[in-house]
C-alpha cells in the first residue's frame, strides 16, 4: 500500500522513531557502561592531545562522550512519544495539529542518532584497557562467584554437601567482612584451603576458580543467542 502526503497514518511516524528510540537505548546502555567502568578505573575513553578531564579536579579524565551520548539518547527517547501521541488523538479525518509537533520531533530524533553515532563510533574506535586493574577487581569478586565450583570439587573427593555449603556461607561471609569493613583482600580461598573437611588444597581452588573458566561460559551463552 502506498500512502501520499497528508492521508498517511501517522502510525508510521511513531514507528520511525521508535526505531530511533531503540538505537538510542541501546547506544545509552553502552555509555552507561562505559561511564561505570571509567569510574572503576578498568576502561576509560580515548584521550585526545590537549583535553581538559575537569574544570574543577585536574585530577580526572570524564567520559564527556558517553555522557553526551546518555544526554543525546535520553531526548530521543522522549521524542518518540509525540508521534504516538499524535497517531492515538486524530480524529476521524487529518487534522491539522500534529504539523508543527511532526516537523520537530522527526528532524532532531534523526539528527541526535546521528550524534550519537558518531561518538558511539568515536569512543569504540579508542578505548583504553587497564588489564592490571581489570585484574585486581576480578580477583577481588573471583573467589565468591567460584564457591559452586569449589563445593563441587569438594564433594566429588567425598565431603558432604550441606556441612560443605554452610561452610562456605560462614566463610564467605567473613571474607566479605575483611574487604567491606577492613579494605582488606579477598582471603576466601585461603580460608577454604585451610579447612581439611574440603579436601582441596588452595592450588587446586584456585585451579578450579581460574577467571578462564568462567569467561568461556560467559562466551558460550553470547554465541547461542547472537
Amino acid at each position: 500500500m502506498r500512502y501520499h502526503g497528508q492521508t498517511y497514518t501517522r502510525k508510521l511516524d511513531a514507528r520511525v522513531l521508535n526505531l530511533l528510540s531503540a538505537i538510542a537505548q541501546s547506544s545509552s546502555k553502552f555509555a552507561n557502561d562505559m561511564r561505570l567502568l571509567q569510574h572503576e578505573k578498568e576502561l576509560e575513553e580515548p584521550f585526545e592531545k590537549g583535553q581538559i578531564g575537569s574544570s574543577a579536579m585536574a585530577y580526572k579524565r570524564n567520559p564527556m562522550r558517553s555522557e553526551r551520548i546518555n544526554s543525546l539518547a535520553r531526548h530521543v527517547m522522549v521524542l518518540a512519544n509525540d508521534p504516538s501521541i499524535t497517531a492515538a488523538t486524530q480524529w476521524l479525518e487529518r487534522t491539522l495539529d500534529d504539523s508543527a509537533n511532526k516537523r520537530i520531533c522527526i528532524p532532531e530524533s534523526f539528527l541526535a542518532v546521528d550524534a550519537i553515532l558518531i561518538l558511539y563510533a568515536n569512543i569504540t574506535s579508542g578505548i583504553v584497557v587497564y588489564e592490571n586493574v581489570i585484574k585486581t577487581n576480578m580477583m577481588q569478586e573471583l573467589p565468591f562467584m567460584g564457591t559452586e565450583e569449589i563445593l563441587m570439587n569438594a564433594v566429588l573427593k567425598g565431603g558432604d554437601r550441606q556441612e560443605l555449603h554452610e561452610k562456605i556461607r560462614i566463610y564467605s561471609m567473613e571474607a566479605g567482612k575483611q574487604v567491606k569493613e577492613f579494605g582488606k583482600p579477598n582471603d576466601l580461598v585461603d580460608r577454604i584451603a585451610k579447612d581439611k573437611t574440603f579436601g582441596l588444597t588452595k592450588e587446586e581452588i584456585l585451579r578450579n576458580i581460574k577467571s578462564r573458566t568462567f569467561m568461556w561460559k560467559s562466551t558460550k551463552t553470547s554465541r547461542r543467542f547472537y
